[in-house]
């Protein structure tokens, strides 16, 4: 299986690099069944992130038509003083800039190529999309998650539910070909959870060893008894 993780200029690093990490081990783990590669809209290039500057480097460009999994992260910059709003049209037409308004930098992101290709992985039967933290809104935007269970971090479950997805609030929620994480922490978690789903707790677990890190919370999922007032 190879998992594609999109970058974008103003990207969080650490939802890249924590399912990254969690990803590539458990490839390791496997004897190379799973390989993850970063890549970008545009093609190989330096993506500068939202944190300080710091830059990645997309080796390829991102495959619509390639089986296997696609993981798009959220933005890092400013969240913003209670109501004080963004110019998200005015964001999308700008040049990136450090410390801009997260809804501006993933409004910019949804803006690019990212979103037809998107859609085109989506048409594809053999891809499943994936997300940590604001990246569940980047799909959102992009058309994607209308009429789906999604999550993505606290602060932006209302705007996702505006878009027409089910907002769950909880850690991963597995809706079979789209699977999304929470706060930005949650990519560790999201990573666990895509390794035991697709080659099996035995791996799963070795990395969580590897890591020394348990995985939180119970993955939502739609098809459960549904609880009573507890």
């Amino acid at each position: 299986m190879h998992v594609q993780i999109v970058l974008f200029d103003g990207f969080d690093p650490l939802d890249v690099i924590a399912p990254y990490e969690v990803l590539y081990a458990g490839g390791t783990a496997c004897g190379g069944a799973l390989t993850v590669q970063l890549v970008s809209a545009e093609g190989p290039r330096e993506v500068v992130s939202g944190t300080g500057g710091l830059a990645l480097r997309a080796t390829g460009a991102l495959d619509p038509g390639r089986a296997g999994m696609i993981l798009v992260p959220g933005a890092s910059g400013r969240v913003g003083e209670p109501g004080e709003v963004p110019d998200l049209e005015a964001g999308a037409a700008g040049a990136w800039q450090v410390d801009e308004f997260i809804p501006v930098l993933l409004g910019r992101a949804v803006a690019t190529g990212l979103s037809a290709l998107l859609r085109k992985a989506a048409d594809n039967p053999e891809v499943t999309l994936a997300a940590v933290c604001g990246g569940s809104l980047v799909l959102a935007m992009a058309g994607l998650l209308e009429g789906r269970n999604a999550t993505t971090h606290y602060l932006g479950l209302d705007l996702l539910e505006a878009t027409g997805a089910n907002a769950v609030r909880a850690r991963v929620v597995d809706d079979g070909d789209v699977v999304t994480g929470a706060g930005v922490t949650s990519g560790l978690d999201l990573g666990l959870h895509l390794l035991e789903r697709e080659l099996g707790p035995l791996i799963a677990h070795a990395v969580e060893e590897l890591f020394t890190y348990e995985r939180r919370g119970t993955v939502w999922r739609a098809h459960s008894l549904v609880p009573s007032a507890l």
